[in-house]
């Protein structure tokens, strides 16, 4: 009989499933309600496999297991979640996870499926996983996403094509999988061209020419950036991509996986420029986007949109004058229409006054101008989901979630995005999705984890 030893910090669903598993006389469970319980119990007791619940206060799944593997334990781990997310399954699996399993069924039915996975886990344990058991892994990874989501192997070709991928294109998987040559372009472009997962190891330079405005490269390999496409229509879309490579143990390259988003409704003021030698695309940081080489009036006048810029906040913060912080800020804007923080406090201003229109387009061309920065995708967030509410309008409420994603996606312990996702959730009316959303920013608060977004303009108070 197999042992195993199941983490969660739920006490019913552990209950739950030490009930079944008496029963079924094929599984003997030990359950822990923390992760700091569980390394306990490891230190005098070993099991077959580890079932861990991926959100956990102080200590999360995936810590726990990087916790394990530094301690040299190889005991098969099985990631135990409440969503689909693909990016926690990839981290499940860089770090060494064996399966990734998503909570929801009945707890029989769960129960079978946690034995089925044990057993496999086990046994590769002892074979060793071979490529082809870790390409169905990064299948199930795909397929277990939420978000529009594919994977091509080394040779380029298709080997997992999610149902919001279907969905998203109107290409089934039948139709796309094994397929190579790029031609899993043509449902983004019409044509057959390099994607983000294609650019994942050139430089910067290289994608931008391939029209992609890059967001941020993120550690370990992942790319973000957005670009334009042309649907299968003829019209136009704004496509959010985020792309990252998988190893195998051994360390060698052996697939790439892509999500991508339709965020056109989001973003449909912003025309995105990608054009090769255009610094205004230049990957930018938390300053004004400038061109980096300038003559001396040039130098003068953009210190002199930056001295109206901090008079622009010291009239919106310190005398909450917003009408002449505003009038501020235009004259800064005036000098150099490309300074970003300029656009994002005067869309706050507006906001203050109930001029949501001229907040919001404000707040996307500072986005269009620093497409990575926290600050401004947060407070864009913010005035969708407030125009969204004030008009009981879903098509903003939808906007505002695949903002604060954006959020979530550099800055994952953000508790102020997990919580917006959360209210806009539930006044979509999907209030077990709000649930997870707010659980999760709560984690985030009671695990002292949280990462605040800094606000540039309180360098000036």
């Amino acid at each position: 009989m197999l042992s195993v030893l199941l983490v969660d910090d739920e006490s019913s669903l552990l209950e739950i499933i030490k009930i079944v598993s008496e029963q079924s006389n094929e599984m003997t469970v030990q359950t822990a309600l923390s992760a700091q319980e569980a390394l306990n119990i490891l230190q005098g007791k070993t099991f077959d496999a580890i079932i861990v619940d991926y959100h956990m206060p102080e200590i999360d799944g995936i810590e726990f297991l990087k916790i394990l593997r530094s301690k040299r334990n190889a005991t098969p781990v099985i990631i135990f979640t409440a969503v689909g997310h693909e990016q926690a399954a990839i981290d499940a699996l860089n770090n060494g996870a064996n399966f990734f399993l998503k909570k929801g069924k009945s707890p029989r039915m769960q129960f079978r499926e946690l034995v089925a996975m044990v057993k496999q886990a086990v046994e590769q344990n002892y074979i060793g996983r071979s490529l082809g058991t870790t390409q169905r892994i990064i299948s199930d990874i795909i397929n277990f996403s939420s978000d529009p989501s594919f994977a091509i192997d080394r040779d380029g070709k298709v080997m997992a094509w999610n149902d919001s991928m279907e969905q998203l294109t109107g290409v089934p998987a039948s139709i796309i999988m094994g397929k190579g040559d790029l031609a899993y372009a043509e449902p983004f472009f019409g044509v057959r061209k390099k994607m983000l997962v294609d650019l994942l190891f050139e430089p910067d330079d290289e994608i931008k020419r391939s029209e992609y405005m890059l967001v941020s490269r993120v550690p370990k390999g992942m790319i973000v950036a957005v670009t334009r496409g042309q649907k299968k229509n003829g019209g136009g879309w704004t496509i959010w991509a985020k792309a990252k490579p998988i190893y195998d143990g051994r360390g060698e390259f052996i697939a790439a996986i892509s999500t991508v988003r339709d965020i056109t409704a989001t973003f449909e003021d912003i025309t995105i420029r990608a054009v090769p030698g255009d610094e205004s695309v230049q990957p930018p940081g938390d300053e004004a986007v400038i061109l980096p080489s300038v003559n001396g009036s040039l130098k003068k006048m953009l210190g002199r949109a930056l001295t109206q810029y901090k008079e622009g906040v010291r009239l919106y913060m310190r005398e909450r004058n917003f009408t002449e912080a505003i009038s501020a800020f235009d004259q800064a804007l005036a000098i150099d229409e490309k300074l970003p923080y300029a656009w994002n406090d005067r869309g706050l201003c507006y906001r203050e006054t109930g001029d949501y229109t001229s907040a919001l387009k404000s707040h996307l061309r500072a986005v269009e101008l620093v497409p990575d920065n926290t600050e401004f995708l947060f407070n864009l967030g913010e005035t969708l989901e407030l125009i969204g509410v004030l008009n009981m309008d879903n098509k903003y409420l939808d906007s505002a979630i695949q903002t604060f994603r954006m959020v979530v996606n550099i800055l994952p312990y953000n508790a102020e995005a997990w919580n917006h996702l959360g209210i806009c959730h539930k006044e979509i009316g999907k209030d077990e999705v709000s649930k997870f959303y707010f659980d999760r920013a709560r984690e985030i608060k009671h695990s002292m984890k949280d990462t605040p977004i800094l606000h540039r303009h309180d360098e000036y108070l």
